[in-house]
């Protein structure tokens, strides 16, 4: 598998799971009963997507584990800022930035 095609599947991945995460929690905090259901499913079928996309390249995925996390990260930042205006503080950032320094560590070792 090409790089950025590589890149482009774990960057997808990150964004399903912290999107399905995002999802989930809108859901709990919905006051309908059938929006929280509906939620939950959503929440559920993208948390599934997350799985099979990351898993279904034959791909050495602990070796690339490294580049997931950083983009984890920042995806959950900015979804955390976007969707339930939760700016990130610097404690957050300056733990990010050890998780970027850990992700290249791991990825280029």
């Amino acid at each position: 598998m090409k790089l950025t095609t590589t890149l482009f599947v774990l960057l997808s991945a990150a964004v399903l799971e912290a999107g399905g995460d995002a999802v989930v929690r809108a859901g709990i905090h919905a006051s309908s009963v059938m929006v929280r259901t509906l939620l939950f499913m959503a929440g559920g079928l993208i948390l599934f997507s997350y799985g099979w996309v990351v898993n279904a390249p034959p791909w050495d995925f602990g070796r690339l584990l490294g580049v997931y996390v950083v983009f984890f990260f920042l995806v959950a930042q900015i979804i955390s800022w976007l969707a339930f205006a939760q700016r990130p503080g610097g404690a957050v950032w300056v733990g990010g930035v050890f998780i970027i320094i850990g992700g290249c560590v791991i990825s280029l070792a």
